[in-house]
C-alpha cells in the first residue's frame, strides 16, 4: 500500500488573505473607511473543507475502509450516501480560489504575487509532508511511507507531472491551483490587472479550454484544465461583480457560462449509472444543486449579502482550512483506526473526534509553522515588501 493513492476528489486548496475593499458604488468598489475582511468567505472555506473531510473519512472506500475495519457504508448506513457528495467541496474551493486570486493579484507586481503564493502554500505543506512521512514510518502504523527520494521530490509540489507517487493524495488540487496561478500571473498580473484584461483572460481561457477538450491533446489538457477551468473562471467573474457592482452584464455572463460548463464537468466526473459494486450513487440533480449552491454562496459574499457574518472566529476558521486540508485525510486514517479499532469507540463518536483532532493539529501547524515562516519566506522572495 502506498501513502498516495490516486483519488478522484481532494480537499481545499489554499487561498490568500481575504482582505478586500468593501463593495461600494464607486469605480473600484472601495470603501471610504478602508478595507474589511470577507469573513463569510473564510467560513465558506471551512464548510467546503468539512465537506471534503466527510467524503474522505466516511463517503468513499479504499484505505479508510481498512481504518474502519469495514466499509464506511456499513459504519454510516444513512450518512455515507450523503458524505459521498462531499467531494464537491473541491469545486466550491476552486470558485473561491478564482475570486481570491483575482483579489490578491490586482495591483500587485509579478514578484509580489509570486512571493505571496509561495509563502502561503509551502511552509505548512512542507511540514505536512514530513509529518505524514514520519507517522507512516512508525512500525505500528498500517500505512507505508514512500522512499526518501520520492518524499524529497514531493517537497517541490511537482510530483504529479514528474510521475512520482504522492505523499499527500489530496495534493492534486494544489497542482491544479499552481497551474491556475501561472496562467493568471502571465496573462493578468504581469501586464497589470485591468477590468478589460481580466475579462479577456476569462473569455480566452474558456474558449481555449473547450478547444483543448475537443482536441484530446494531453499537453493542452494539462495546461488549460478544461474540467476545472470553469470554476476558477466563475470565481473571477464573481470578483468582478464584487469590485464593479452587480450591474455588470459581462461579469454576469462570465459567471453564467462558467456555471453551465462547470455543472457539466461535475456531472460527467461524478455521476455513474446505478451499480451494485459502486460505493455510492450520486444523483445528477443533487450534483447540479451543490455546484449551484457553491456559486450562489460565493456570489452572496461578492455582492455583500453576507456582511452580517462578521464574526472574528471565522478568521481563525479560514486560517485553519489549509493545514487541515493537508493533514486530515492520511492522518485521519491513523486516528480513525486507533480510536475505532484500537480504543473501541463507536463510529458516530470516532468521526467527529477525528475531525476535531485534525482541526487541533491544523491550529498547531498554523501557529508554529505558518505564522513564523510565512513572512520570512515572503520577505526573502520580495525584500521590497
Amino acid at each position: 500500500m502506498t501513502a498516495a493513492p490516486q483519488l478522484t476528489a481532494g480537499a481545499p486548496p489554499a487561498a490568500p488573505d481575504l482582505v478586500t475593499p468593501a463593495p461600494q458604488p464607486t469605480i473600484r468598489g472601495r470603501s471610504r473607511n478602508g478595507p474589511s475582511r470577507l469573513r463569510a468567505l473564510d467560513g465558506l472555506r471551512l464548510l467546503a473543507a468539512l465537506m471534503v473531510a466527510a467524503y474522505h473519512l466516511g463517503g468513499r472506500g479504499g484505505e479508510i475502509a481498512q481504518a474502519w475495519g469495514g466499509s464506511p457504508a456499513q459504519q454510516f448506513p444513512t450518512a455515507a450516501p450523503l458524505f459521498a457528495y462531499g467531494c464537491l467541496g473541491v469545486q466550491i474551493f476552486f470558485v473561491i480560489s478564482g475570486f481570491v486570486i483575482c483579489l490578491s493579484g490586482w495591483g500587485r507586481t509579478l514578484r509580489a504575487f509570486i512571493a505571496s503564493r509561495i509563502s502561503r502554500l509551502y511552509p505548512a505543506y512542507w511540514a505536512a509532508i514530513l509529518l505524514i512521512t514520519a507517522v507512516f514510518a512508525l512500525p505500528w502504523v498500517a500505512y507505508k511511507a514512500l522512499p526518501p527520494s520520492e518524499v524529497l521530490t514531493n517537497l517541490t509540489m511537482l510530483q504529479q507531472p514528474l510521475g512520482v507517487d504522492r505523499v499527500l493524495g489530496v495534493c492534486w488540487t494544489l497542482w491544479a491551483e499552481m497551474r491556475f496561478y501561472a496562467l493568471f500571473a502571465l496573462c493578468v498580473v504581469l501586464p497589470g490587472a485591468t477590468r478589460g484584461r481580466v475579462v479577456l483572460f476569462c473569455a480566452g481561457w474558456t474558449l481555449a479550454a473547450a478547444l483543448a477538450q475537443a482536441a484530446h491533446e494531453p499537453f493542452l489538457d494539462t495546461v488549460l484544465m478544461p474540467e476545472y477551468a470553469p470554476f476558477f473562471i466563475g470565481g473571477i467573474g464573481l470578483y468582478l461583480l464584487h469590485r464593479y457592482g452587480a450591474r455588470d452584464p459581462i461579469a454576469w455572463a462570465i459567471v453564467l457560462v462558467s456555471w453551465l460548463i462547470g455543472q457539466h464537468y461535475a456531472v460527467a466526473g461524478l455521476w455513474h449509472a446505478p451499480s451494485a459494486t459502486a460505493f455510492s450513487y450520486r444523483s445528477t440533480a443533487v450534483i447540479i444543486a451543490l455546484v449551484t449552491l457553491g456559486f450562489a454562496l460565493v456570489a452572496a459574499v461578492a455582492l455583500g449579502k453576507l456582511q452580517w457574518a462578521d464574526w472574528r472566529w471565522l478568521t481563525v476558521a479560514g486560517a485553519l482550512t489549509y493545514p487541515f486540508y493537508l493533514v486530515h485525510e492520511h492522518l485521519g486514517w491513523v486516528v480513525v483506526r486507533a480510536l475505532h479499532l484500537g480504543a473501541g469507540l463507536p463510529s458516530y463518536a470516532t468521526l467527529p473526534l477525528t475531525v476535531g483532532l485534525m482541526l487541533l493539529l491544523a491550529w498547531v501547524l498554523h501557529r508554529f509553522i505558518e505564522r513564523p515562516l510565512t513572512p520570512v519566506l515572503k520577505r526573502s522572495i520580495d525584500p521590497r515588501r
